[in-house]
Order: structure tokens, then C-alpha cells, then sequence
């Protein structure tokens, strides 16, 4: 069985949340601050939380680095909500020392939809998401203004777009850890499965 080790950015957010989902889609999932434990992980999920506090944290741990490295290598990862902001080559209004991962060609805008008040579901037809539609929760949400020539767009809500997938870097504005349906963390745990797939051959 090919079980993939997937890792959750443990430095703020809905960490707990993201690591149920991971194991409900047939993943052993666990928690990664230090750059030893992103060693040992074949996937990386960055959860919701504030883009700039995270940012700082990942720097103040050491992982910012390596974990760019891993990502242009080629690591799985997948961002929501403020996770998708640092897979972003570009913020559309960053704050005063904000720092990216990058890895997805596309240019986003921080708390898009709203104020926290102004939080909301939707249901989305996500490309690559077979059967009903996803439940997304968006609470103070980016959406994609643009993206380049290789990220293809898997979902809009209202006019905007709220999944992007790069090659192996996806990303969503929503918060699909938050609704019991774990089909995009499937969709996920597949592709880092894929990826692991030709060394175990």
C-alpha cells in the first residue's frame, strides 16, 4: 500500500483540522514546524490562518527556506485560504515584510471576499472532483486575480477564482477541512501518491 507521509504547517491555523482530514483520505499525517520534520514528509499542507504571521513564524523556524527548496523541487503542496496567499508568485497588496513561498504562477489578493463577518459558504464545482458539488467555507478569503500560462483554474466562485493547481502545488481560498467532505484532500493525497509512485517502482 502506497501510504504517503503528509505533513501539515504546524505554526498557526487549523492545524488539527487539516491533519483529521489528511488521515480520513488514507494518509498518515502529522504536524511540522522544524526543518527536520519537513524532511521526513512526502507532501505539505499549508492551512488557513494570517499570511504575514505565518510567514514570519516559517522564517523564525528555519523552515522558509528549505521548504521553498522542497516546493521548486517538486514536493506536493497545497495551500488554503492564507496557504494559498504563500504559494502565490505574487501578492497583489502584501504587507510590509510579507514573504511567499511561490510555486503556483498567479497573483492573488489578501482578504478578497471580506471581513470576518462577512464569512460564507458556497458550493463549488471543482474540476477534478467527481459527484456533488464541494461545500467551501470562506472566511476572510483571497481570490486569484490572475494566473500565468501553466496553473490551471479548477473552480470560481462569483465571477473569481478560488482553485488553482500547478503541476504538483494546489491551492484553494476555502476551507475544505472545515465541512467533513474530504474529497479535495483526496484529490491531494492522490497526487502526492503519483509523486511517489515512480521511486517505488
Amino acid at each position: 500500500m502506497n501510504t504517503p507521509v503528509i505533513g501539515v504547517l504546524a505554526l498557526q491555523g487549523d492545524v488539527r483540522e487539516h491533519l483529521i482530514a489528511l488521515a480520513a483520505a488514507d494518509a498518515v499525517a502529522r504536524p511540522v514546524r522544524r526543518p527536520e520534520e519537513l524532511a521526513e514528509v512526502d507532501g505539505l499542507v499549508l492551512p488557513g490562518g494570517e499570511s504575514t504571521t505565518i510567514s514570519k513564524l516559517a522564517v523564525l523556524f528555519g523552515v522558509m527556506e528549505p521548504l521553498r527548496a522542497r516546493v521548486r523541487d517538486g514536493m506536493p503542496v497545497y495551500g488554503t485560504c492564507a496557504g494559498m496567499i504563500m504559494l502565490a508568485d505574487k501578492i497583489l497588496d502584501p504587507r510590509s515584510g510579507q514573504e511567499t513561498i511561490g510555486g503556483i504562477d498567479m497573483i492573488v489578493r489578501r482578504n478578497a471576499f471580506g471581513r470576518q463577518n462577512e464569512s460564507f459558504e458556497a458550493a463549488l464545482d471543482v474540476k477534478g472532483i467527481p459527484g456533488d458539488p464541494v461545500e467551501g467555507v470562506f472566511i476572510r478569503a483571497p481570490w486569484v486575480e490572475s494566473v500565468g500560462a501553466d496553473a490551471e483554474v479548477l473552480a470560481e466562485h462569483d465571477g473569481h477564482i478560488v482553485a488553482v493547481r500547478q503541476g504538483n502545488a494546489l491551492a484553494t481560498s476555502f476551507h475544505p477541512e472545515l465541512t467533513g467532505d474530504h474529497r479535495v484532500h483526496a484529490l491531494f493525497v492522490a497526487m502526492v501518491r503519483a509523486d511517489r509512485t515512480p521511486e517505488s517502482l
